[in-house]
């Protein structure tokens, strides 16, 4: 599959705040990685049952989800999905920190940093 048959579900079931995008872009460019993507993955872990997980890639993989916004792209594998369905990435500043956060309505609960949830 090409990767913009793989970007049409995107808007539906996961999506990117123009404010995440500029933010992966910025953070490709001071890499030296102009144009890479950032893989938004969950795993197994955490003080809440999965954790989130976030690295720059150049290339999706052949079953990822591909969600373009403002040029930039973000990948998720089809485990991932399962988990992140109806989710939305957000970049935050605040005093404590700058991060890249998740709105997932399906996390039921998480830690005190939300980098870890629970699904019922």
């Amino acid at each position: 599959m090409s990767e913009n048959a793989l970007a049409e579900p995107a808007a539906a079931s996961f999506r990117v705040t123009p404010r995440a995008a500029a933010q992966v872009a910025e953070i490709a460019a001071r890499e030296g990685r102009p144009g890479a993507g950032l893989r938004v993955s969950v795993s197994a872990g955490g003080c809440s049952g999965f954790q989130y997980g976030f690295t720059l890639e150049d290339t999706a993989q052949a079953d990822d989800l591909v969600v373009e916004t403002d040029g930039v792209r973000v990948f998720v594998d089809p485990v991932s999905l399962e988990l992140l369905a109806g989710a939305e990435l957000d970049w935050v500043e605040a005093l404590i920190g700058s991060h890249f956060t998740l709105r997932n309505p399906q996390a039921v609960s998480g830690c005190g940093c939300g980098a870890s949830f629970a699904v019922a």
